[in-house]
């Protein structure tokens, strides 16, 4: 393959690049829909119980309430005869309203629950209607139109569906804003490393190739299935760290071959066989990592698979056919554009930073190891207190309007339908059965109050039914809204969720579904939780295959799984520290809550991919240095020295383009780019650089063990740089520049 490869862009390489050019237009073209039609949320799973009953009240009762608009006459009171007339008014307009149903207010019910506690400002609940997709721009739709000042009246929207539609625009906010700092910062730290303006340009077009080819892909298949919205997020952080990943190894390669006096067209073969091989099983190891979230029934998390196994493909290809076309073309002009810094050859170092320190970490394994090892250990510490949630309005900026009108509907009102959790027995009930029931859920530890057609149930009693309870009951099923006394999302209302499930149903009734937003986090971190060892299982087994067929050892893939277990935990920690705990929440502007399920098995798995990329790098080399003869102790030395430079700068390049996303101003975004660039420095500077050096050092000789029959096996079908499982001659690496 790589062979024909290599023909195909030395002979042809103008017409590749051609063609790679009308491929990016298309892709551009394509891909420019993709922002339409990619969507928020999924983050529940469509299996669960909670889902069920969202269904279930979507079909019979009309839809939960997901708007909640926040209805205001400034110092008057809403019960006064203007602020009356205008809420009226109101709520008549949004009846009309195609994409609203289940309209109701304090001035059609006289619900004191719909009305403040101070009786200055009201609530109107309504459901809008639709898929995830559509929901959001009906939902927009609405608030556009009645949001503001009418008549009087101060109207401000919240609810599920005003946070949705407020975070799915601030997602993009952010997006702009990050790539605005990451891009200039990373040509930046490009033309540093290179060394010159031709080369620091060529990672830019793989990244451009990559990133314009996923968002094709994305536009793709959000015309087929639900796609999130933050799919986008991944897609340039990880096209451009990749595309930057992949060229810096080809350019490295090729200005090797270059400085040792080949030919051009050599040059470039040379570098598709040994540079390019390599890309291609990085990418997989990269990509094996993110086809592990395709277990999940979330789509949020699926989106991320989607994305990040597409940018790795294309990257990757883009890599393999378009990087050698132009470096078929460029030839020894990949030095142009020097600038003034770079010294002389005569004074580069002998012996480059790298393998001065894996020389000094195996001589002293342990002095130097442990301390390491003990730092990454106490960054993981916040993890034995961890707890996860899902996102609410606190993911928003404190000045966010849908999450300022949340907070209200929390401390001023007791009828925020929004926050209850809903009770859903379907079948033919009579009304002397509902009554039993509600008091019995009345009665349950940790309910405030129920509300069923029959009225409003307490611990201490019952209370007629009033308007507003006549919506929750049909023929062929009942809806009860079960408040929990404790502050929605908390353990205490997720506690209440199993307890109401475990409520024997009422007899002659079909099912009791429980739902709500207490019981989706519940369902959500338990389908998370289930599917765990699953993906675990996965990444381990590929990723176990896929460095042995590099190493040709059973030690290798165990001693580089648990390195690198031991670096995500010190990030996850440290993330866990930082936004669980709230340290530095004043500086980021975040608010601590319990970690996000999803976005931390999302950064698990990202992050882990591109380790093992690194982990490719590094091992193959060292490998292939140990295969020619030289001991353990210098094949690891002299591959960190060839290595070293390669995966510090990549590592740092694709940090910035994670960190950028430390601007963001929703919260998990902000933990996903600090978290995943945190983990790529760990683990590019302090596994790499200490733990694996000292690790090799410490097993020695075992660290190359396999039985027989699998070093055979090895022997026929391994994988290195070079090619061949045990290459016959090592070139040594020329510094990526002369001033690194």
């Amino acid at each position: 393959m790589f062979d024909r490869v290599a023909g195909i862009t030395v002979r042809w390489p103008k017409a590749v690049l051609l063609a790679a050019a009308v491929l990016v237009a298309v892709m551009g073209v394509v891909g420019a829909g993709a922002f339409g039609k990619l969507v928020g949320g999924g983050f529940d799973d469509p299996d669960a119980q909670s889902t069920a009953a969202h269904q279930v009240i979507n079909d019979k009762f009309g839809g939960q309430t997901n708007l909640i608009l926040l209805v205001s006459g400034g110092d008057k009171q809403v019960t006064d005869p203007e602020v009356e007339q205008g809420g009226r008014q109101l709520v008549a307009e949004l009846r009309k309203e195609t994409e609203l149903s289940n309209v109701i207010s304090f001035w059609n019910t006289d619900s004191d629950a719909l009305k403040a506690r101070d009786g200055r400002s009201a609530m109107v609940l309504a459901h809008v209607k639709g898929d995830e997709a559509t929901r959001d721009t009906n939902s927009k739709d609405v608030i556009d139109t009645y949001v503001g000042e009418r008549d009087g009246l101060t109207v401000r929207a919240g609810g599920g569906t005003a946070v949705s539609a407020e975070l799915s625009d601030q997602v993009l906010k952010d997006l702009l804003l990050a790539e605005i700092i990451a891009v200039p910062l990373t040509l930046l730290l490009l033309l540093i490393v290179f060394g010159g303006v031709v080369a620091a340009l060529l990672p830019l077009a793989i990244g451009t190739v990559a990133v314009a080819g996923t968002f094709a892909e994305l536009s793709l298949l959000g015309s087929a299935t639900d796609v999130s919205i933050f799919a986008i997020n991944l897609t340039t952080a990880l096209g451009l760290g990749l595309g930057i990943d992949y060229a810096l190894l080809m350019i490295s390669r090729f200005r090797e071959q270059l400085a040792q006096g080949a030919p051009v067209e050599d040059a470039v073969r040379t570098t598709v066989h040994t540079a390019g091989r390599t890309v291609v099983f990085s990418a997989a190891t990269v990509a094996v990592a993110l086809t592990a979230l395709l277990v999940f029934p979330q789509y949020f998390l699926r989106s991320f698979a989607y994305a990040g196994v597409g940018v790795v493909v294309i990257a990757a290809v883009s890599t393999l056919f378009v990087m050698p076309a132009l470096l078929m073309l460029l030839g020894h002009r990949i030095n142009k554009g020097r600038l003034p810094w770079p010294k002389s050859g005569h004074h580069r170092e002998k012996r480059p930073f790298w393998g001065r320190l894996a020389g000094t970490v195996m001589r002293r394994p342990v002095l130097t190891g442990v301390p390491v090892l003990a730092v990454l250990l106490l960054a993981a510490s916040p993890l034995m207190g961890v707890s996860f949630g899902t996102p609410d309005e606190r993911v928003l900026p404190q000045d966010g309007e849908s999450r300022q009108v949340s907070a209200i509907l929390r401390s001023d009102f007791t009828g925020d339908d929004d926050g209850a959790i809903q009770v859903v027995v379907t079948g033919a009930m009579d009304y002397e059965n509902v009554d039993s029931y509600a008091g019995k859920l009345a009665g349950l530890g940790g309910v405030a109050r129920v509300e069923a057609v029959t009225g409003t149930y307490t611990r201490e009693g019952s209370v007629a039914p009033g308007p507003a309870n006549e919506a929750l009951g049909r023929p062929d099923a009942q809806r009860l809204s079960v408040f929990p006394a404790a502050e929605p999302g908390s353990q205490e209302a997720q506690d209440l969720v199993g307890t109401l499930r475990s409520v024997p149903a009422p007899s002659g009734t079909e099912e009791v579904l429980v739902g709500g937003e207490d019981a989706e986090l519940v369902d959500a971190k338990e389908s998370i939780a289930s599917r765990l060892p699953l993906a675990a299982g996965i990444v381990a087994v590929t990723t176990f295959i896929l460095l042995f067929l590099f190493t040709g050892s059973i030690v290798q893939p165990i001693r580089a799984l648990a390195l690198n277990i031991i670096s995500l935990a010190a990030a996850i920690g440290a993330m866990t520290w930082i936004f669980q705990e709230g340290n530095f929440s004043d500086v980021l502007g975040f608010t601590a809550q319990p970690m996000d399920t999803s976005m931390t098995v999302l950064l698990f798995c990202i992050a882990f991919g591109l380790s093992m990329d690194y982990e490719v790098f590094v091992t193959s080399r060292v490998k292939e240095l140990h295969d020619a003869g030289e001991s353990t102790e210098d094949a690891v030395v002299h591959g960190l020295g060839h290595t070293g430079r390669i995966v510090s700068a990549a590592a740092v390049l694709l940090a910035v383009g994670f960190f950028a996303f430390g601007t963001a101003k929703v919260s998990f975004m902000q933990m996903f780019g600090l978290g995943s660039g945190l983990a790529i420095l760990i683990d590019a500077i302090a596994v790499r650089g200490v733990l694996l050096p000292a690790a090799m050092r410490l097993l020695g000789r075992a660290a190359w063990y396999a039985p027989g029959p699998l070093r055979t096996f090895h022997d026929r079908f391994g994988i290195s740089e070079s090619g061949p499982a045990h290459p016959t001659h090592i070139q040594r690496e020329t510094p990526l520049t002369e001033s690194v």
